[in-house]
């Protein structure tokens, strides 16, 4: 089985300490980060995918199917494609071990990435536990390459 991740979430997960829109949200997001330290592959889906599930669920109006996001789910395949140093496209597996995380985690810091998140309310949280080492995260934090 895989866990199915639209583009912008390959960086949210870098970055997720608990916290979300709604005990429920956190709850699901926390579910998949335990799957993918458990090894399970990333699929790339266009759209909604399983950390979107309960926000779907929850909202009249959720923003998961806004352009806007569209958009940064565009640049941050674009963008992790160039750091991974092979195109990624929907449908593609990718397992996120250590190596993966610490190439991402380092982009990220350096703001590598910085256009996929414009216009995201998490920016500034995100920059923050980007800068302080990435210390609370959820998704196993690797301390060696």
């Amino acid at each position: 089985m895989s866990v199915k991740l639209r583009g912008h979430h390959l960086l949210c997960v870098l970055t997720f300490i608990g916290h979300g829109y709604s005990p429920a949200f956190s709850k699901n997001y926390k579910a998949v980060v335990k799957r993918l330290n458990a090894g399970e592959p990333v699929e790339l889906v266009d759209g909604p995918d399983e950390i979107c599930a309960t926000l779907i669920r929850e909202e009249t109006e959720p923003h998961c199917f806004n352009c806007s996001v569209v958009e940064r789910d565009k640049a941050a395949v674009k963008l992790a494609s160039q750091i991974l140093g092979s195109e990624l496209h929907v449908g593609d597996e990718l397992v996120l071990n250590s190596r993966l995380i610490c190439k991402m985690r380092e982009a990220y810091a350096e703001g590598s990435f910085r256009k996929a998140c414009e216009n995201c309310e998490w920016v500034q949280f995100c920059a923050e536990i980007a800068s302080s080492g990435y210390e609370k995260v959820l998704l196993r934090n690797p301390k060696h390459h």
